[in-house]
């Protein structure tokens, strides 16, 4: 019986029956031979049941030293370490790579073994900081597989160069490795395990530089490959992560919160995901979009308790709350900490701009906005060249030339239409409208308001009515310059509610109509504005 299992296990594993290898193997367990072994680690791995995984591939791996199969042991001690290195479990993932060094020196051996075990070497070195030392390392992995013909470690090898060259500002050079690495694991060259990890790793390469197209067609592609291994649990949640950030840019936040819960639920099992905190960032940065501030503070918290960086969402969490002095802090501690990776520090200072803007910093925001053009040139993105746009025109209309700011707001808000970006291409466009109040073209500037008011209200943004015209000081109502003062000394809609005696829900609806007629698009511009105009 176990004989027959083995050969239908082995027809259910060439057809990415996951759930069906696991069954019929596990029923034999006991008798599994080594090969058998590793087909029941790879199931019962890409099912989720990760003890299992370990627990069969270790049986392989002493099966093969017993039947004297070093290298075969060997690449059984690289795929236990694998994912013990990327779910952070460094000591364990060393004791099998050292076993697997051994067996192959005490035995001589010239083997494309010894390429699979300078991945860990160089992803090791990619977090020590030795960015340059882990292309050596990825550029031996990939000569040895080339050598041996072993298309996984070609993959797994090229995909890594590319990450490295990205991080080394080779942007060009490392996007085309990954383009090469996912072509060979969309052609089906590449076994299940180095295919799902390649897949995502190019994905979050493509976030990382801003490359938005890309990282659609790739996430389309991560879809259609996970649909067609319907057991498939690993890499599942990811791609969920993946695909809300998708939808997120494209304007769908119903279906992208959707899709980021459903990452957190799949990510949250007996053993959590190393991207759970990706997930929970995710549905952190949507909740904040929505206005659901008090959801997103949970959900940051949550992110940074499983190690997912939280900023620049919580710095800007922080200003839509009306704590401006602490979103400032927040976002320049962020930006000095992200110093030696211009990529992140490109996020970082596009917030920047935006926060300091909002505490009435326009010099501070000149410098960021500068800085970040400088980074957007050098990489070349659309979408990162959209975005120093747009903080270039912010800068200008807070310094006093909304003429020169409605050149570089129309070329960014074009972009985000090319890139099919309302969210952003919303806000951009209340800075024209205001850019356009100051030339003196009201007609104009009320079309802008009301273009930007009819996407953000379907999108659902936290802000329903955004801003019209400036009002002037008799424009607002007694109550609402009371809100206002209050927002001014950094009260939460909470603390105004109680002060005033009146409800949370007052309060907002009342904030909602002091941002129409202010102009602004949040209650930290709003303090800003009512100060400088001296309404309160």
């Amino acid at each position: 019986m176990a004989v027959v299992n083995g050969e239908a296990a082995e027809r259910a594993f060439a057809g990415q029956a996951w759930r069906e290898v696991y069954t019929r193997l596990t029923e034999g367990r006991a008798a599994l031979a080594a090969d058998d072994l590793v087909r029941l680690s790879t199931a019962a791995y890409l099912l989720g049941h990760d003890d299992e995984s370990f627990e069969s591939r270790e049986r392989a791996y002493l099966e093969y030293v017993r039947g004297a199969c070093p290298a075969e042991a060997a690449r059984c001690a690289f795929f236990l370490a694998l994912p013990l290195l990327l779910r952070g479990e460094p000591a364990r993932a060393n004791g099998w790579l050292a076993r697997a060094r051994r067996l192959l020196d005490d035995h001589g051996l010239d083997c494309v073994e010894r390429g699979y075990l300078l991945v860990p070497v160089g992803l090791q070195r990619i977090h020590g900081g030795d960015t340059r030392g882990a292309h050596d390392a990825f550029t031996s992995a990939v000569e040895f597989a080339s050598r041996f013909g072993d298309a996984d470690l070609l993959a797994l090898g090229r995909h890594a160069q590319g990450r490295a060259l990205i991080k080394l500002h080779r942007t060009a050079e490392g996007l085309a490795l990954l383009d090469e690495a996912m072509v060979s694991v969309t052609s089906g060259e590449v076994s299940p395990i180095p295919a799902g990890v390649v897949y995502c790793s190019a994905i979050e390469g493509c976030h990382e530089v801003f490359d938005v197209i890309r990282a659609q067609e790739w996430t389309a592609s991560l879809s259609a490959w996970c649909a067609a291994q319907p057991d498939l649990v690993l890499f599942r949640g990811q791609c969920l992560v993946h695909r809300s950030q998708v939808l997120q840019a494209l304007g769908a936040w119903p279906e992208a919160l959707a899709e980021a819960r459903r990452a957190g639920e799949r990510l949250s099992g007996p053993r959590r995901q190393p991207a759970l905190g990706m997930a929970l960032y995710q549905e952190a940065e949507l909740r904040r979009l929505r206005g659901e501030l008090a959801a997103a503070d949970d959900g940051y918290r949550k992110a940074g308790e499983y190690g997912h960086p939280t900023q620049p969402g919580c710095a800007l969490l922080r200003l839509a709350q009306g704590r401006t002095a602490a979103a400032v802090s927040a976002i320049g501690h962020a930006v000095v900490e992200a110093a030696d990776d211009h990529l992140v520090r490109a996020r970082m200072l596009a917030a920047q701009v935006e926060i300091v803007l909002a505490a009435g910093e326009p010099g501070a925001a000149r410098g960021a906005a500068d800085e970040l053009t400088a980074i957007a040139a050098e990489i070349g993105m659309p979408l990162l060249r959209a975005t120093a746009a747009h903080a270039r025109g912010s800068v200008l209309l807070a310094e006093g030339d909304p003429s020169a700011a409605l050149g570089e707001l129309r070329a960014a808000c074009d972009a985000w239409a090319e890139l099919d970006a309302p969210y952003d291409g919303a806000r951009t466009r209340l800075l024209i409208g205001r850019a356009r109040q100051q030339t003196g073209d009201a007609d104009a500037a009320e079309v802008d308001f009301a273009t930007a008011r009819e996407v953000l209200h379907r999108l659902g943004a936290g802000i329903s009515t955004p801003p019209g015209p400036p009002a002037s000081p008799t424009s607002l109502t007694d109550r609402e310059l009371q809100v206002l003062a209050l927002v001014a000394e950094g009260l939460s809609n909470r603390q105004i509610a109680a002060r005033l005696v009146i409800s949370e829900h007052t309060v907002r609806r009342h904030l909602q109509n002091v941002f129409a007629k202010l102009g602004v698009p949040s209650r930290a511009a709003a303090a800003t504005h009512a100060v400088q105009q001296h309404l309160i």
